[in-house]
């Protein structure tokens, strides 16, 4: 027995300095008029912690958990999401993500989401946390078929600002792509470092330490839900900005606040979601508590 438990400790103590590797496998499809998580795979913390229809059938909301709490050096998160003809999901989180100082390793998220004829899928996180040391790659592959429809967004903080901490050591790299029936729609890469002329530059983050992206492929957006998108305006002096590509809508936040970073996305959420959803927005009640 003692044997057993020493060899148990060693184990864990080993996975535990590799990182965590984590994967989530979900499927959705349309069962009996219901758009339904008919399967669901996990290895590692990361788990699906319920699926919901707050909006009726045709929609299914899922909230996405990593139980740890936090990714540290090493851990590998993959979230690989499957979508059939006509279902319907809104993918969130119940809080911040927390990346933590790396010792050396990077941690990494990667994203892999299929999307048949006609599926709809929102990927709408709450903001990721860089803590000061972070090594973090974020890599996000979308596969579009036919009249598919995706809408996502991404919020990172650089440094834990309710603290007073700088993001000073460390690094942020980012590959995002969206592709239709195997066309490339969208690619954009980013290579971020503390002290990088990046971080400072006008035609970078210009000194913001918080930086978002929400972006939207569902054809040609209406020039007048454009407009009323572009009209939008924040008190503060973060940077925003909305631009209409002919098949990619993507608005930019560059500031000081995820909180209002967040609340800017959600009012376009509220604009855009009636033109490529047919639904108007309802604010999943886990972003309440």
């Amino acid at each position: 027995m003692n044997q057993i438990s020493r060899e148990a400790v060693t184990a864990m103590s080993g996975a535990y300095a590799a990182g965590w590797q984590a994967r989530l496998e979900l499927e959705f499809a349309v069962s009996h008029q219901r758009s339904t998580l008919v399967r669901r795979s996990h290895q590692g913390p990361l788990v699906i912690q319920k699926s919901l229809h707050p909006e009726g059938p045709d929609l299914c909301h899922g909230i996405i958990v990593h139980p740890p709490g936090g990714v540290a050096g090493g851990d590998q998160l993959t979230l690989q999401a499957t979508l059939g003809p006509q279902s319907q999901a809104l993918l969130t989180t119940p809080g911040a993500g927390k990346w933590y100082k790396s010792g050396g390793r990077r941690a990494s998220q990667t994203l892999q989401f299929h999307l048949a004829d006609q599926a709809q899928l929102e990927w709408l996180p709450q903001e990721n946390i860089l803590f000061d040391g972070a090594d973090v790659h974020f890599d996000a592959d979308i596969h579009l078929t036919g009249q598919a429809v995706f809408a996502g967004w991404d919020i990172q903080c650089f440094g834990r600002q309710a603290r007073g901490e700088q993001w000073q050591q460390g690094a942020l790299r980012q590959r995002f792509s969206i592709r239709r029936d195997g066309r490339l729609l969208w690619l954009e890469r980013a290579n971020f470092q503390p002290q990088a002329l990046l971080m400072r530059s006008a035609v970078g983050l210009h000194g913001a330490v918080v930086n978002g992206s929400f972006v939207v492929a569902a054809g040609s957006l209406p020039k007048d839900i454009l407009a009323e998108c572009q009209a939008l305006a924040l008190t503060s002096a973060a940077r925003i900005g909305v631009t209409a590509l002919p098949e990619v809508v993507a608005a930019r936040y560059l500031g000081d606040s995820a909180q209002e970073a967040r609340h800017y996305f959600e009012a376009l959420w509220q604009l855009l979601r009636p033109w490529y959803g047919q639904r108007e927005a309802v604010r999943p009640r886990i972003w309440n508590t």
